[in-house]
């Protein structure tokens, strides 16, 4: 279930790219009002709902949707994790006796005689 949701989730992202880019600017039609060409004023200042606009719709939905089931599975407590619950701390070795100093004697302190 979740590797299909994947794969819809990345088709949609890339199909909602190439569709986004595919249409038209908003400025693309201000050539109209001086005579250069057919412009879609006959639908007034938005213009016409056409095709384009409507899969542009479709595939934003789509893809909001898919967004936010894969962001409530994969959000869950309890999913299965790669991290441990507990992180165990390494121990430290016990030294060998090799490896332990010599012990050392207090030295009494100096007296100076010629002090007294």
């Amino acid at each position: 279930m979740d590797t299909l949701l994947v794969i819809l989730h990345v088709t949609v992202s890339i199909a909602l790219i190439i569709i986004v880019l595919l249409q038209a600017g908003k400025g693309a039609q201000i050539g109209a009002s001086f005579g250069a060409g057919s412009s879609q004023t006959v639908f007034g200042a938005g213009g016409g709902k056409n095709f384009m606009h409507r899969v542009t719709v479709s595939a934003a939905i789509i893809f909001m949707l898919t967004s936010l089931t894969l962001a409530y599975f994969y959000g869950q407590p309890g999913s299965a994790s790669i991290m441990p619950e507990k992180i165990q701390t390494a121990q430290p070795a016990a030294p060998t006796p090799d490896a332990l100093p010599a012990p050392t004697t207090p030295s009494a302190p100096a007296t100076d005689k010629a002090d007294k």
